[in-house]
């Protein structure tokens, strides 16, 4: 079980989920570390939960039928009643244009699908430790930047901004290394398998072969080491005939 975080226990999270399977996973994760957490399967029924009871945080999927997430932050964070609740946006999207739509909506985190759990709490912790700290230093200044040969207003505080870009940066460096490390593992296969494609010396009396450090050794512990298979002995019919041929028949 995940330890409970201090100070959890008063924190409510509101979900934001059309697909059941994706709900129930992460309420479980976050109920586990302590939260408060209730689900809405649609843009529409969380701006509803939201009137009727507002939480701490919402945390949306963006790819959602009807009102996607972007639509959804943008309205809570426009909502004089609700535009204090932080957003964290869970998305499979990586483009730049993705990341420009967050700071329009004022969004204030992104993770990307497949989260990791630990990323995700993580995220989720900073947001809530920090959410006095950002009304305190909370700016009406909007920007106005052109990207993609388009004209952007992004009406986010600076605090907002900088946190959505370090989540940004922090999910892409989470990525890159995973990518090594899939990377390094199929190196090491590729290793493997050439070194069975290549060239290999085996002698021609006694049939031992000669790995790359000089050594010999018997072609059952040779395969065995360089690979995954398995030797299950057995007498060919020509040895049959020469070590037993009063069991076989010509």
């Amino acid at each position: 079980m995940t330890p409970t975080r201090e100070g959890n226990e008063s924190a409510e999270i509101l979900i934001v989920e059309d697909s059941p399977t994706q709900a129930i996973r992460l309420q479980h994760l976050l109920e586990e570390s302590g939260y408060k957490v209730s689900v809405a399967t649609s843009g529409a029924d969380a701006l509803a939960c939201l009137k009727e009871e507002p939480c701490h945080l919402v945390v949306s999927d963006i790819v959602m039928p009807g009102m996607d997430g972007y639509e959804l932050c943008g309205k809570i964070k426009n909502n004089k009643d609700l535009g204090h609740i932080p957003v964290l946006l869970l998305t499979q999207l990586s483009e730049p244009e993705d990341i420009v739509k967050g700071l329009e909506s004022g969004a204030d985190n992104f993770v990307t699908k497949p989260y990791d759990p630990d990323l995700l709490l993580s995220q989720v912790e900073y947001i809530l430790v920090n959410r006095t700290l950002r009304s305190r230093v909370r700016s009406e200044m909007g920007i106005e930047v052109i990207f993609g040969g388009e004209k952007h207003f992004i009406n986010s505080d600076r605090m907002q901004i900088l946190d959505l870009l370090f989540s940004t940066y922090e999910n892409s460096l989470r990525q890159k290394r995973e990518l090594e490390r899939v990377n390094k593992e199929l190196k090491e296969a590729a290793d493997t398998i050439n070194t069975l494609q290549g060239i290999i010396p085996i002698c021609a009396n006694c049939k031992q072969i000669r790995d790359d450090k000089g050594a010999w050794s018997q072609v059952e512990a040779y395969v065995t080491e360089h690979s995954e298979a398995q030797f299950s002995h057995s007498i060919c019919p020509e040895c049959a005939k020469e070590l037993y041929p009063e069991f076989v028949k010509d």
